[in-house]
């Protein structure tokens, strides 16, 4: 029996969240909502679907059982926190865009929403529910990289938009500190430095240390300067019996084993691998779908809302330690 699906948020991404559950056979889209009348207008009449401008009607009216928040606000995230905790409340499992908020006590209200309901919430974290990076987890997973020692993380892309100072911060590197996490576990301590390219007017370059708690240190780079059309994203992870290199979300893994001149490599295929980025997207919906149809506990979800707050607190921590100059310990 499919799950009765509500998209809150009708831009672009929320649009694409749309057209992903219409497509997934676990997935029923029963509305969706905006408080811009003009695009929730659109989205319903393409979709087919009815359209609402205020989340509240739209949860007393529908009663979906899951919904998809993809709404924006400052810094990208704060309007992620009012439709989220109304969801909750109405008993739906929830699907939240990156970041989970833009401030860490609303965050941690979402978090504590979710558990006070027993609801799964998940945050967007696509980039972990690829192909390749499923690959790359169970390597880790098998032992095959052993003690951990490092891991190296980079991200780029070129947004020209500005708001506050520490915007690509917030809205660039959840997925970054989330692959990381995915990858290595906590990260208990933060010392970071940014930089600002010329023309701009907020930090739109990062270098971040960290300590993760099982005792490796690693290093995010990362940046809203890079021209679009080169690779995005690199993750490296090294240890005692071997080291990874994941290259961009889904085209390459890579593993080095030790002592061992013949690697392994996972290479996404011409047909039936990814195709483009929206496919990112259609593995980290159907996935919550999966879990949420299963009955998978809400604190088991992949990419929780608790991981989420994590990835933020990590980010507080860096843009406390540009302001600073001093070492963060989480």
């Amino acid at each position: 029996m499919s799950l009765r699906v509500a998209v809150i948020g009708c831009g672009p991404i929320g649009n694409r969240h749309a057209d992903l559950y219409q497509a997934d056979p676990l997935a029923e889209l029963v509305a969706v909502c905006d408080i811009r009348k003009d695009r929730c207008d659109t989205a319903a009449q393409r979709l087919g679907v009815p359209g609402f401008y205020d989340a509240p009607t739209m949860l007393a009216t529908i009663k979906p059982d899951l919904v998809s928040v993809a709404t924006g606000g400052i810094e990208y995230g704060s309007d992620h926190y009012l439709p989220t905790i109304q969801a909750l409340a109405a008993g739906c499992h929830v699907l939240c865009e990156k970041p989970i908020c833009n401030t860490i006590p609303e965050a941690e209200k979402m978090v504590a929403c979710a558990k006070k309901h027993q609801r799964c919430f998940a945050i967007d974290f696509n980039h972990r529910f690829t192909d390749a990076a499923k690959v790359a987890k169970k390597w880790v997973d098998d032992g095959l990289i052993g003690h951990q020692l490092f891991i190296n993380m980079s991200m780029w892309i070129k947004n020209p938009n500005e708001s506050s100072p520490f915007y690509m911060i917030k809205a660039l590197n959840p997925h970054s500190v989330d692959v990381m996490r995915h990858f290595g576990g906590d990260i208990c301590a933060v010392h970071a430095f940014c930089t600002t390219a010329p023309g701009r007017t907020i930090h739109t370059t990062m270098s971040m240390n960290v300590r993760f708690t099982s005792g490796a240190v690693g290093h995010l780079s990362a940046s809203y300067d890079i021209e679009r059309g080169h690779p995005m994203e690199r993750c490296e992870v090294a240890g005692v019996k071997g080291r990874l290199v994941l290259d961009d979300m889904w085209r390459e893994a890579t593993l080095y084993p030790a002592g061992n001149p013949i690697k392994q490599v996972y290479t996404n295929p011409v047909f039936g691998g990814h195709r483009d980025f929206v496919d990112t997207f259609r593995n980290r919906i159907h996935r919550f779908l999966e879990q949420v149809s299963a009955g998978t506990a809400p604190d088991a979800i992949d990419g929780s809302g608790a991981d989420g707050l994590a990835a933020q607190k990590v980010l507080q921590g860096a843009i406390d330690s540009v302001v600073t100059g001093g070492v963060i310990q989480l």
